[in-house]
C-alpha cells in the first residue's frame, strides 16, 4: 500500500468510526437526568427539585453544573470536599437566576427559603 492510499484508508476509517459513533453521542446528549430529585437542604430541610423543567427553562446546563459535575450526588460531594461552600448554589445560581427572572417580569422560580425548603 503506497503511502497516499494510507492517508485515504485513514481518513476513510475515521469519517467510517465517526459515523459508527454519532448515534452513540446522541443518546448520551439525551440523558437529562432524573426528573425529579430532592436535594439534601441541610437545617432547614431537604429540597424538592424539579430537574426535567428547570432544564426547559434555562437549556445550558452549565448555568447550574458550573460548581459541580453532572452526575447523582454530585452537589453533595463537592460539599463534603470542600469545594463548595454552604448556601453557595442556592444563593449565588438558584437565588440569583429566580429574582432576575422576577424582575424581568419572567415567570419565575420562589426566592423565599422556607417555599423550597421542607422540615
Amino acid at each position: 500500500m503506497t503511502r497516499k492510499n494510507s492517508i485515504k484508508w485513514l481518513i476513510c476509517t475515521l469519517i467510517g468510526m465517526g459515523m459508527l459513533l454519532s448515534p452513540g453521542l446522541g443518546v448520551a446528549e439525551q440523558d437529562k437526568g432524573r426528573e425529579k430529585m430532592t436535594l439534601t437542604g441541610g437545617k432547614s430541610g431537604p429540597v424538592d427539585f424539579n430537574h426535567h423543567l428547570h432544564q426547559t427553562v434555562i437549556e445550558d446546563c452549565q448555568t447550574c453544573h458550573k460548581d459541580f459535575p453532572q452526575k447523582e450526588g454530585a452537589l453533595d460531594a463537592a460539599k463534603k470536599a470542600g469545594e463548595l461552600k454552604k448556601k453557595q448554589v442556592m444563593n449565588k445560581t438558584c437565588v440569583k437566576c429566580h429574582r432576575a427572572r422576577k424582575k424581568a417580569g419572567e415567570k419565575s422560580g420562589p426566592v423565599s427559603c422556607k417555599v423550597c425548603h421542607k422540615k
